[in-house]
């Protein structure tokens, strides 16, 4: 693969206009099931300062994606393989809308564009998750904002995503 690794986790091509393929999504298929988080993402745009940000993203079933927001921009989320449901929140942590994406062969829609400022999760359907997203750069980690009335990773995560998986199976079922 023509990749650099900058942690278990997150992986750049080596240089810009380098196509992926479906080996690609299985190694990082492959690299997210022997991460103990369960995830792993490949970046095709050069380093945290570009312009335009382009993520393949792989998570397991198990994975605790937190609520969070973005201060300034949105992004677009467009599922390859498998099923989530993106759960938005308002202010106070309270269910405003479920959009529920999986790939071409779900028969749910497939792509959805995330409102900037608006509180959002994942929960994961299917066993894995393969997801490509696109969002404006630079990164910056201070304009992310995780939900203060959501657990942290080390917190009663199991707790709260069945909390909040009850709420959303009572607005739109199974």
């Amino acid at each position: 693969m023509n990749w650099r690794k900058v942690n278990d986790e997150v992986y750049y091509l080596d240089r810009p206009g380098v196509p992926v393929g479906e080996a690609d999504l299985d190694e990082l298929i492959r690299l997210a099931a022997d991460n103990p988080r369960r995830r792993a993402r490949l970046c095709t745009h050069e380093g945290p300062d570009s312009l335009l940000q382009e993520m393949f993203i792989v998570h397991g079933r198990s994975c605790y994606v937190r609520p969070h927001k973005h201060l300034d921009k949105e992004e677009c989320v467009t599922i390859l393989l498998g099923e989530v449901d993106i759960v938005l929140f308002d202010e106070d942590g309270i269910v405003t809308e479920v959009v529920r994406l999986g790939d071409r062969n779900s028969g749910r829609p497939f792509s959805c564009r995330m409102v900037m400022g608006v509180y959002h999760m994942f929960l994961i359907r299917s066993e894995t998750l393969v997801f490509c997203e696109a969002t404006t750069g630079p990164f910056d980690r201070d304009k992310m904002v995780f939900a203060s009335w959501s657990p942290d990773e080390d917190g009663d995560v199991a707790g709260y995503e069945s909390k909040v998986d009850a709420v959303i199976q009572g607005r739109v079922g199974k």
